[in-house]
């Protein structure tokens, strides 16, 4: 393979020319950029370069491995890697274990050090047009820094380019003053919008960036729930968001909530006077139209009706159950996984769909660990509720 390679003095420029302006990566970098340094310096330049280096980033996002070879390391975390001990190979495996750190940094250490570091010579206003331009139109969470590399701003949008162009760009009293301090723009690639919302909630209360909204206490501000009746029946109700109670599943509003209680009598065959739809003492509209049973005027049994009424509080709610959830990820090969235990939201990663996730203690090596609140629970609920191409692989109970 040595044998026609070119010399260090042939590609030396394009070295150079590729790397300017970057932050070189690698798996104990400290040896590599050593490497390259004395190879410049035998060629009388000085070659300087910021680096980050893989084995320390997975010692402090993934502390406890039994090792941190990059061969141990990756097939602990279920990374797949070819042509091992080759260039390319090695290359591409750091490249899949650095995108995993980075999912892992909800404190964005990473992130915010580099961008730091690469602002730190130019104090000029960056040119807008530049930061645009720079980033692409896929789904994702974007960070503006500011000059000393601090987020001043998180979002998520289906096009990060599309979204952040409006910031840079709108005259709201919010994006003059994002426009006034922007220095430079990162981003995550998510591939799925429902990872990109959890992140951003997420990171949001993390970092609390001074340009994000005050955050208001919760993301909704309704939900269902349920109760039985006198008469044994399942009652079905839309109420204010309560912390004293355990909801089904929670709205955004009102108005959205009633949606989807149309919706769901109609798809379950439920009665709308025993789901808060019709204020009748009698039988319920649907009812005279033949598309209620009776069960408001107690013509259908209370086992009969509630049986349906379980089969939609089965759907839509993952109380106590083991599952993870399937999305897109960020490349054709690759999907995102939320994993639930026992009804509690663990966290998110990513895998690749030449790795089978059948191993539980894999699945938690590459989940990155989130906090369980009201604003992931709804959501998850509400695209369980909205987006049918989720795939949700129950679990076996530990």
């Amino acid at each position: 393979m040595l044998k026609t390679a070119p010399k260090f003095y042939e590609v030396a420029k394009r070295i150079v020319e590729i790397t300017e302006d970057c932050i070189i990566v690698a798996h104990n970098s400290e040896f590599d950029y050593r490497i390259l340094r004395t190879e410049f310096k035998r060629l009388g330049f000085g070659f300087k370069r910021e680096t980050l280096c893989t084995v320390e980033l997975s010692k402090q996002l993934i502390p406890g491995q039994p090792s941190y070879s990059l061969g141990k390391l990756t097939r602990s975390l279920g990374i797949p890697v070819s042509d091992r001990h080759r260039a390319n190979g090695d290359a591409m495996a750091t490249v899949k274990l650095f995108k995993m750190l980075l999912n892992k940094d909800l404190d964005k250490y990473i992130i915010e050090n580099s961008v730091k570091k690469a602002v730190a010579e130019r104090r000029l206003n960056p040119n807008h047009k530049t930061i645009i331009d720079a980033l692409p139109a896929v789904t994702g969470v974007y960070y503006i820094h500011d000059i000393d590399g601090k987020i001043i701003y998180i979002g998520k949008s289906k096009n990060i380019k599309h979204r952040v162009n409006q910031h840079l760009t709108d005259a709201s009293t919010k994006s003059k003053k994002i426009q006034l301090q922007v220095a430079s723009v990162t981003y995550e690639k998510t591939g799925s919008e429902l990872v990109a919302l959890l992140k951003e909630s997420e990171e949001i209360k993390r970092n609390k960036p001074i340009h994000n909204r005050a955050l208001r206490r919760h993301i909704f501000t309704h939900a269902l729930y349920s109760y039985q009746d006198d008469k044994g029946y399942t009652i079905l109700h839309i109420d204010a968001a309560n912390n004293e109670k355990k909801p089904i599943t929670t709205f955004t509003n009102r108005q959205s909530a009633k949606s989807f209680m149309f919706k769901v009598v109609e798809d379950y065959n439920l009665c709308q006077k025993l789901t808060g739809l019709s204020s009748t003492k009698s039988s319920c509209f649907n009812y005279t139209i033949k598309e209620c049973s009776g069960a408001c005027i107690g013509e259908e049994t209370p086992e009969s009706y509630n049986a349906r009424v379980s089969q939609l509080i089965e759907k839509y709610s993952y109380d106590n159950k083991d599952m993870i959830i399937i999305d897109k990820g960020r490349d054709i090969d690759e999907r995102s996984v939320l994993y639930i235990q026992n009804g509690i939201f663990k966290g998110l990663g990513f895998f690749d769909l030449n790795y089978q996730i059948t191993n539980i203690e894999v699945l938690k090596s590459i989940i990155t660990p989130m906090d369980n609140n009201r604003d992931t629970q709804h959501i998850i609920q509400s695209h369980l509720r909205r987006d049918k191409r989720l795939k949700i692989v129950k679990l076996p109970s530990p």
